[in-house]
């Protein structure tokens, strides 16, 4: 027995050195290079069987682990961390001019002969990584710039951040951390349905989520970096900051490619004039330009002041505010009963689009900013995105502006609106509200759930004001003859209509999840429920521990679920849908088995070229991808072989050119077991 204990104990360390490796890898590829080479649920079950086994093998689990990115022990407080170099701040210039300035300061000492570097400004929190032997040991914010705090557990969560670098290297870096708009858009989404504040913008955001105590939270928000500074160049053999940042990506970090070496000070104009103009186009907020002389031998001849290094500044964008008129203060229900009040503005063009609505969030923000009908009221987009009343102009009022004051019952049911504990935000609670379920027919609708074409969010109103859908299952009993007198409703526009909805009634069971609107069930949660239990009717009877004993579902959401399904009303709706043809199982790929991991296909890219006689190109897609391989559309360094039929054309010559394996379509289709 003990040697069995032995035996089972060595295959364990094995494994486990097995997965954190390869999952290293693979999120070095997903995060960092924006290459992934597997499907997230091989990922996300290789994740899984690692946390089993270090749950069983404690003494197995490393300060590398990749588990450790789904965040850990809540945390007592933050420890104060003093950093081995002061964290200085920039100097800021604000025009050309400044710009200039600092171009004559910077040659007045070291002469014409430089260069320097142009990087995007990150809107996000400055934070110091330690590493030593290789391994992340503290993270810390910059706080005063000579101590700040260890917030090493909520920087782990981050997937771009390396847990351990190449070459075992012992060194300091400093980076942006930063929330990127889609996963910002996200967050306030859910905090407006839960009724609590949103952020203001997304570098509130990430600061918000890196300062938790609960890790697990931060880990939640989808939060990313991008490093740019070696703390100590040391011993590295590194003589300027672009070598610097040439070095950190072959360490693993994630750096920022949107970056230049200029000759000169027009060089770097041109660039601040480029990115003033395509910042609205990035997928993260960015409040400026960072310049810096390139060579570290003339940055030590500029030197330091103070507070800030010479040898760099930082060109602040303009922050764009406009002045317009509150018009009226418009209410809504949202799908969770939420009261949202949204400010209803004379159009003004702010940041390139024109600007008509801005969003209150909640009677406690009106208030704090005694905002009033018919004030001049200064607008701004928060993050570049979201229109915001930054202030009311008190001196502009004249007296004839109106105080609003919030209902106490709902503009749409009359029913009393309840303020929850713990919430800002005023809710309807009635199940029947018809604000409510026109919302939540329009989320049904939407591209993420059922992605039914043409049923847009007029078009759902309109029925749902002709009495024609009372619920998500109507839709699937409207007919031609209920919908062509109807107007801007064609012959040609009905019966496109009645395909999509057809069509959509084959969406895989996910899709349907994440329509019903149950409370806490995002898509990605959706997906991941679809998997675990294939069908419907096994969620239905699916207990909390069934459900918590799922990675990524928590009790939150565990028991949203089982409150939902023990609705008699969804058990109806459930039925309906059964009886209008819905499919309720799941249709993608599934988690792989043992078998399928040690595949030949898994964790490799593929590339189908030319035409094939005993399968279309997609059947073989669906096979390969449900063996863990990736089918890319390109062939690179990085493709593992090319499957080559018929009329094969560049794609097979850049193979040979590139060395890469190639199969004719008997080999796949004997290695597929066609």
């Amino acid at each position: 027995m003990k040697g069995l204990e032995k035996v089972d104990l060595k295959a364990a360390e094995n494994r486990v050195k097995d997965l954190q490796n390869l999952l290293n890898q693979y999120n070095y590829e997903y995060h960092v290079l924006d290459q992934p080479s597997v499907p997230d649920a091989e990922y996300d079950q290789l994740l899984h069987e690692l946390i089993q086994l270090e749950d069983e093998f404690p003494h197995l689990k490393t300060d590398d682990s990749p588990t450790l990115r789904v965040g850990g022990t809540i945390l007592d407080m933050f420890e104060k961390v003093e950093h081995r170099s002061q964290m200085l701040s920039l100097g800021n210039a604000f025009n050309e001019q400044d710009l200039r300035d600092f171009d004559r300061r910077v040659r007045q000492l070291v002469g014409d002969e430089f260069s320097y570097v142009c990087e995007l400004k990150i809107d996000g929190l400055a934070v110091s990584l330690r590493y030593e032997d290789g391994l992340l040991m503290i993270g810390a914010t910059r706080g005063d710039g000579s101590i700040g705090e260890n917030i090493t557990a909520n920087l782990r969560t981050i997937r771009s951040i390396p847990l351990r670098i190449k070459e075992g290297s012992t060194l300091e870096v400093r980076g942006e951390a930063f929330m990127p708009k889609k996963s910002f858009m996200a967050l306030n989404e859910i905090k407006e349905e839960k009724g609590e504040e949103p952020f203001a913008n997304p570098r509130n955001a990430a600061a918000g989520s890196l300062r938790q105590l609960d890790p697990r939270i931060a880990a939640s928000r989808n939060l990313d970096i991008f490093v740019y500074a070696i703390a100590d160049v040391g011993n590295t053999g590194v003589e300027s900051h672009s070598e610097g940042l040439d070095f950190l990506e072959k360490l693993g970090f994630k750096t920022n490619k949107e970056r230049k070496k200029c000759a000169n000070i027009e060089e770097v104009l041109a660039f601040v004039h480029q990115w003033t103009e395509e910042r609205p186009n990035l997928q993260y907020d960015i409040d400026g330009i960072v310049i810096k002389v390139n060579a570290f031998e003339q940055q030590r001849q500029l030197g330091t002041t103070a507070k800030s290094p010479r040898w760099a500044i930082a060109y602040k964008f303009p922050a764009e505010e406009v002045v317009t008129t509150l018009k009226a203060i418009e209410l809504s229900i949202g799908r969770t009963g939420v009261l949202t009040p949204t400010a209803i503005l004379e159009p003004v063009k702010v940041a390139g689009t024109t600007v008509q609505r801005a969003s209150l969030h909640n009677e406690d923000l009106i208030r704090e900013k005694d905002i009033k009908i018919g004030d001049y009221v200064v607008i701004k987009k928060a993050g570049d995105i979201i229109p915001e009343v930054v202030n009311v102009l008190l001196d502009r009022r004249t007296g004839d502006e109106q105080e609003f004051n919030m209902p106490t019952h709902c503009p749409e049911c009359e029913s009393d609106l309840v303020r929850l504990d713990g919430e800002v935000a005023l809710r309807c609670i009635n199940p029947k509200c018809p604000a409510q379920i026109r919302e939540g027919l329009i989320h049904f609708v939407s591209r993420n759930a059922m992605n039914i074409d043409g049923l847009g969010e007029k078009v759902i109103s309109q029925l749902f004001s002709e009495k024609l859908i009372e619920d998500v299952a109507d839709l699937y009993k409207l007919t031609y003859e209920q919908l062509i007198g109807l107007e801007r409703m064609g012959e040609k526009s009905v019966n496109k209509l009645l395909q999509a909805i057809e069509a959509s009634k084959q969406s895989s069971l996910e899709r349907l999840l994440f329509g019903l609107g149950i409370r806490h069930v995002g898509a990605k949660a959706a997906k991941t429920l679809a998997q675990q239990f294939e069908n419907i009717d096994s969620l239905k009877i699916a207990s909390r521990e069934d459900l918590t004993a799922i990675n990524e579902i928590g009790e939150k959401m565990a028991d949203s679920v089982v409150t939902y399904f023990e609705q008699e009303e969804a058990e109806e709706l459930i039925e309906e849908l059964k009886q209008s043809g819905l499919n309720l199982e799941y249709k993608g790929p599934k988690p792989l088995t043992a078998e399928e991991s040690d595949s030949i296909f898994a964790g490799k890219t593929i590339v189908l070229t030319g035409k094939f006689e005993q399968f279309s190109r997609n059947d073989a897609k669906e096979k390969i991808e449900a063996l863990g391989g990736k089918v890319s559309g390109s062939v690179s360094k990085k493709t593992d072989f090319v499957v080559a039929g018929e009329d094969a054309g560049s794609k097979l010559t850049k193979a040979q050119e590139l060395g890469v394996t190639v199969w004719d379509e008997e080999k796949l289709t004997k290695e597929l077991n066609l």
